[in-house]
């Protein structure tokens, strides 16, 4: 995998307003929000895409979803609701090849998004 722009974050080579951490997960706040709540779960072992997961990847998705999870419930949102999106290649919307979770909150979400 390349070099990305998260990894670098990760590295803390590039500044990101971070709002969550342990040993697996970093999460930050997106730089172009699409909610008024709109932040980046990664995992900080690079994965390209949701295509690249293994069996042996298992775990450690489960802790990203349960990152954004625990976030969701200490912001206090939890219960009004929140969503959470992982974009897979370009036509799936995704710019950052090292994946990650969007959690969107702090409005009602409609589908299709708008």
């Amino acid at each position: 995998m390349t070099d990305t722009l998260f990894a670098k974050i990760i590295r803390r080579e590039i500044p990101a307003d971070i709002v969550y951490e342990d040993d697996d997960v970093l999460a930050f706040r997106d730089i172009t929000p699409q909610a008024p709540v709109h932040v980046l779960f990664i995992p900080k072992t690079p994965i390209a895409t949701l295509n690249d997961l293994t069996a042996a990847d298992a775990l450690g998705v489960g802790k990203l979803v349960l990152a954004a999870a625990r976030y969701a419930k200490a912001q206090g949102f939890a219960e009004d609701g929140y969503r959470v999106v992982i974009n897979c290649n370009r036509d799936g919307g995704q710019t950052v090849f090292h994946l990650h979770l969007h959690l969107l909150a702090g409005r009602a979400m409609r589908w299709p998004p708008g």
